[in-house]
């Protein structure tokens, strides 16, 4: 009974606060973004204040990418980094946008599009624990909030290193523990009270943004994650805090 009992709970895995199948988190979390797609640029500058472009864009001045490079931009949703970095690789370098959602690539191929970013951009649906790339193909893999949303972390941490070149870099930007206890305690006011209603008044969707708030607490910490690149294969890891830990920059080496 007790061997039955192990077996069920080895096929549950966390869905925000909630317990889902294993075999259904990817399903439940592409119900979340395809929910969100149309709104997902407007929510994250109310919801963040605007702070999230001064996360990305001091994540991309730290990356040192230089024209010829090659990126993947892992969970790369609208393209906010893809489109910085494609300016940076130039004419002779690639930058990939590749997420799992349909409607997210879509959202971000077209919105690129648009706005003339188009020669050295590719498009991919894959799933981060199996990417459909070869051994030693990229320079940088970037990955802005989406890696709390995959099923197996340590098989998507392994498969970044795999993709990586020798010489690169993985950067994954994501929400994180605050630091500062009293913020920490606005912070979860803030998450688990107003966050939800936005959701609810801009983007017509209460529920993902409550799920948004809960993904965030079960994520690894800091120092967790950390861990989980260094057992992945990286040679070197470490993170910066930013605004008190809400938000976590971690970087790894592949020598």
């Amino acid at each position: 009974m007790n061997n039955t009992n192990s077996s069920q709970s080895e096929r549950t895995i966390d869905f925000g606060f909630s317990k889902v199948p294993l075999e259904e988190k990817v399903k439940h979390v592409k119900g979340v973004f395809d929910s969100v797609a149309e709104n997902y640029d407007l929510m994250n500058d109310v919801m963040s204040f605007g702070i999230h472009r001064l996360w990305k864009k001091h994540t991309i001045e730290l990356s040192g990418i230089r024209p010829g490079q090659t990126v993947l931009d892992l969970a790369g949703g609208t393209g906010d980094l893809t489109k910085a970095f494609a300016k940076r690789v130039g004419k002779t370098g690639k930058v990939v946008l590749a997420d799992i959602n349909e409607n997210m690539v879509r959202v971000g191929r077209d919105r690129l599009t648009n706005e003339g970013i188009i020669g050295n951009v590719e498009y991919a649906i894959t799933n981060a624990e199996s990417l459909t790339f070869p051994d030693n193909t990229f320079d940088l893999v970037t990955m802005a909030f989406g890696l709390r949303n995959v099923t197996n972390k340590d098989k998507a941490l392994a498969e970044i290193y795999r993709v990586l070149k020798p010489g690169g870099q993985m950067m994954v930007l994501e929400f994180s523990k605050v630091t500062q206890p009293m913020m920490a305690k606005a912070y979860d006011f803030y998450s688990f009270n107003i966050l939800p209603k936005m959701g609810k008044w801009i983007a017509k969707d209460e529920a993902s943004y409550q799920y948004l708030a809960e993904s965030i607490r079960m994520h690894p910490d800091q120092e967790t994650l950390k861990q989980m690149m260094l057992d992945a294969g990286f040679d070197k890891a470490e993170y910066l805090n930013m605004s008190e830990g809400i938000v976590a920059l971690h970087r790894g080496w592949k020598y």
